[in-house]
């Protein structure tokens, strides 16, 4: 493991404790999108099934593991939680989320890097992951403003997959057989999803004013 998938996913760990001390601390989620937490939930449970079939590291086991439980853990307290889930608006998470994952499910069916039911989940899990974010932009562009620890959730979210485009180019170059092309072509268009966001965040930086995305 090189030093950009370590700082990539320690800024994916970060963004993890950020909704949750959010969560947590001020027992509110709003600004939070449901439908791409659900979203990630689900990556996390369809990428990494090897769990319990291949032993890699224990750095690679306790990641995954951390991965799957808390994305779980923010689903249950944004739906079950009785004082989190009041702060849950409905009526700005409209993204229909259902048609993103029935379409990388087909995607994965048909490209994928090799036909078996652990590598046709795994491409799922990187086609769905590329699109995630998209019910979280959409929320922040309705609701306007944006406040510190969601956009410093998604800030770092943003960085984890910067960092692991810079990952897959070092692995390119010095691993003779690295194929994962599936995850670099998704990762950069994940990456771009990011870029309006970016822009704003860097300008509210700049002015030091209050986050707010365009409707």
């Amino acid at each position: 493991m090189n030093i950009f998938r370590f700082a990539g996913d320690m800024t994916h760990l970060i963004s993890i404790l950020i909704l949750l001390l959010k969560i947590y601390a001020t027992k509110s989620c709003a600004g939070i999108s449901l439908k791409t937490q659900e979203l990630y939930a689900l990556v996390f449970l369809t990428r990494y099934m090897d769990l319990i079939t291949d032993y890699v590291s224990l750095y690679n086991t306790v990641m995954k593991i951390v991965f799957i439980v808390s994305s779980v853990a923010i689903v249950w307290c944004m739906r079950r939680h009785p004082l989190v889930r009041r702060s849950y608006d409905k009526d700005l998470d409209t993204f229909r989320h259902q048609y993103v994952v029935l379409a990388c499910f087909v995607l994965g069916l048909i490209l994928n890097e090799k036909f078996t039911f652990q590598e046709v989940f795994w491409a799922f899990s990187i086609y769905l992951e590329a699109v995630a974010i998209l019910p979280q932009l959409v929320l922040l562009q309705r609701s306007g403003n944006v406040d510190n620890l969601t956009g410093q959730y998604v800030l770092f979210l943003g960085a984890y997959r910067g960092l692991y485009i810079i990952n897959w180019i070092y692995r390119y170059f010095t691993e003779d057989h690295f194929t994962r092309w599936i995850a670099c072509v998704s990762g950069l268009v994940q990456t771009a999803l990011y870029a309006d966001f970016f822009y704003y965040y860097y300008l509210s930086w700049k002015t030091n004013t209050k986050l707010k995305l365009p409707a």
